[in-house]
């Protein structure tokens, strides 16, 4: 399967200005090693400052990236840098991917004995990995779950004692963790993991084994959880992320009268017992899906709420949960009866689009679509369809709402537009991203689409950056003002920085030697003298590059004589810093 195209202008619009930089620089660096393909993944490792190499993955299908992941820290806006250099490889060279066999034509390949001697020495090298076998092989063996039939089924036909062993073992590892003063703990990643087991068995309609599956995490993190709580772990996430996955299991589940009393006494004991909340779990099993409002409401036959009595806090989320299994099991009117009757448009919208009733969602939009969040979704699903100017044309109108995904829908809307060759509709949602989220790449990508009317909106443009007070738009305010030449624009931004914006400072320097040489080296010589003055000596170097700065700002302002007097006083009096003095004769700061 090839790639899904990958274009520069995708890669700048998934990473802010400094990863993207810093990623093109390590892939003209060559650090992106060894870019394999398997099937719909792509892996790659890349050189950092790290001595292992950083894990870029990829997964993808034939048409969109559906998830870009890497083994780095970066939590920041956006890709990181390792995953931008890998994915200009794929958009610059695409021809050095290597090709490689996918799992299964790998296993394809051997036989019997061969692929038992090769569990046999994974297991060998890698220890841990008998329990993950233990436990798919319990699941593969188990047998398959009884059709519907008027008698009960049974509770589950899964072992649940793995689930046990491995959470107990992620949670003593946990407390190794703690212990050992790690500052990052997976113990809620790994956790979520196995609880996501638990959601596929109900996405397969094996709801029996997922509360089999659940019912072996639940009770061993109660059990357990007072080793990891010492340490100060707290269990609200892994108890919300519980609580979905019980209410989705329970809904899709057969359960016996007497079945549902035992899981109701152990989510009610839990609850108490670990200080959680399970009341939307319980609430499901209550109501199940004979609940008379409910009941009602997919029939079509009233177009009264679905609650009885006062609306929980939870009623969102049920609904939500309730309509994920009803497409599931292919219910679409029932999905749309409960939708409306739930208040949840952006699902009813969504939902007639996907069933290409695409003039039925419109006429629907036009009074029900409250948010930007509502709009976007419609407008995906009717491009979808290939209904491009029905989903422009609501995009658009989500412009106009409330919401929180104004870059995001401005940008989508402005490349629609775009492939539609509307080019004013373009520019006026592109504009309406800009005031979101500020960014070089859209400043430019306005001044082609304005065309002659670039001068006046350039004015508004500039006026609303000046304004723009968001975190980290100090390298998008500088990339613009010197790229219009604004220099005492980008010479007021940089004076506020501190060195940890040493490059970008450097930047504008660079741009204000000729410009304003006396801000240079005041600037710089604050910087190097701070440095200098408290011995950091591991700073030396940064020292010297400010240095450099001020030298050549007197020598372009004809003050040559004014540097080698500042340079001397320098040396003197700092003549016992024998590595700054060092460096300073290295650089020929003359």
């Amino acid at each position: 399967m090839s790639i899904p195209p990958i274009s520069e202008f995708t890669i700048r619009r998934n990473a802010n200005a400094k990863s993207f930089q810093r990623g093109e620089a390590y892939y003209e660096s060559g650090a992106v090693n060894v870019v394999t393909q398997r099937g719909h993944l792509l892996q790659a490792e890349v050189e950092g400052n790290e001595a292992k190499s950083y894990r870029v993955s990829l997964n993808f299908d034939s048409s969109e990236l559906l998830s870009v992941n890497c083994t780095c820290a970066y939590n920041f806006d956006g890709w990181c840098k390792h995953i931008v250099a890998t994915m200009l490889v794929c958009a610059r060279q695409a021809e050095n991917i290597e090709q490689r066999p996918t799992l299964e034509q790998l296993l394809d390949r051997l036989d019997h004995v061969q692929t038992q001697r090769l569990l046999q020495e994974l297991v060998a090298e890698y220890p841990p990995l008998i329990e993950v076998i233990d436990r798919h092989v319990s699941w593969m063996t188990s047998p398959a779950p009884q059709q519907k039939t008027t008698k009960p089924v049974r509770y589950s036909a899964i072992d649940p004692a793995p689930f046990r062993r491995q959470v107990r073992q992620i949670l003593r590892d946990a407390v190794r963790y703690f212990e050992e003063g790690c500052e990052e703990d997976p113990l809620c990643e790994e956790l979520l993991s196995v609880v996501e087991t638990a959601v596929d068995f109900s996405e397969r309609g094996e709801g029996n084994n997922a509360i089999a599956i659940l019912e072996a995490i639940t009770s061993t993190c109660v059990e357990n959880w007072d080793d990891v709580a010492e340490y100060g772990a707290d269990n609200d996430e892994i108890a919300r992320e519980l609580n979905d996955a019980w209410c989705e299991a329970i809904l899709t589940a057969e359960l016996s009268l007497e079945e549902k009393v035992d899981v109701q006494v152990n989510l009610e004991a839990w609850q108490d017992e670990w200080n959680a909340d399970f009341a939307m779990s319980l609430e499901a099993l209550r109501q199940d899906w004979d609940y008379p409002p409910l009941v009602k409401i997919l029939q079509g036959t009233t177009d009264i709420g679905v609650w009885e009595g006062e609306i929980p806090d939870y009623a969102d989320d049920l609904a939500l949960i309730r309509l994920k299994i009803l497409e599931r099991q292919e219910r679409y009117q029932e999905y749309l009866y409960l939708a409306q009757a739930a208040g949840q448009n952006q699902q009813y919208l969504t939902m007639l689009g996907q069933l290409g009733r695409v003039e039925e969602a419109i006429e629907a939009a036009q009074t029900q679509m409250n948010s930007m969040e509502e709009a976007f979704a419609l407008a995906k699903t009717l491009s979808g369809q290939g209904a491009l100017q029905q989903a422009l044309n609501i995009a658009q109108s989500g412009l106009n709402l409330p919401g929180n995904c104004q870059y995001h829908l401005g940008i989508w809307t402005s490349e629609l537009a775009e492939e539609l060759d509307n080019d004013e509709a373009a520019l006026l949602a592109i504009q309406t991203a800009f005031q979101a989220k500020p960014s070089f790449f859209d400043y430019q990508k306005i001044e082609e689409l304005a065309g002659e009317n670039w001068e006046i909106i350039k004015t508004d443009l500039l006026q609303l950056i000046r304004s723009y007070e968001g975190w980290g738009t100090e390298s998008i305010k500088v990339d613009i003002f010197l790229y219009e030449e604004l220099i005492d624009d980008a010479i007021a931004i940089a004076s506020e920085l501190n060195s940890y914006y040493s490059e970008l400072i450097h930047r504008v320097m660079n741009a204000a030697i000729s410009h304003n040489p006396s801000w240079v080296i005041a600037n710089a010589r604050r910087r190097a003298e701070k440095i200098m003055d408290a011995g950091k000596a591991e700073y030396y170097k940064e020292a010297i590059e400010w240095l450099k700065k001020a030298r050549a700002a007197y020598l372009e302002s004809g003050k040559k004589a004014d540097w080698l007097s500042y340079r001397d006083e320098l040396m003197q009096t700092h003549a016992r810093k024998r590595k700054l003095i060092g460096m300073f004769n290295e650089q020929g700061m003359k």
